[in-house]
């Protein structure tokens, strides 16, 4: 659960962490930022 931006990890207890927890490569998900909706394309997951 540990975030480290620079490593390029986010929390898993994070909205968007929470969000990507049992998707695969190539999923789509959706999250509510300050900003509004964004949607990420998940790329790899290592």
């Amino acid at each position: 659960a540990e975030a480290d931006p620079i490593a390029g990890r986010i929390s898993n207890e994070s909205p968007l962490g929470r969000v990507l927890m049992g998707r695969k490569v190539g999923d789509e998900v959706q999250v509510n930022a300050p900003d509004g909706l964004l949607t990420f394309r998940i790329i790899a997951i290592e």
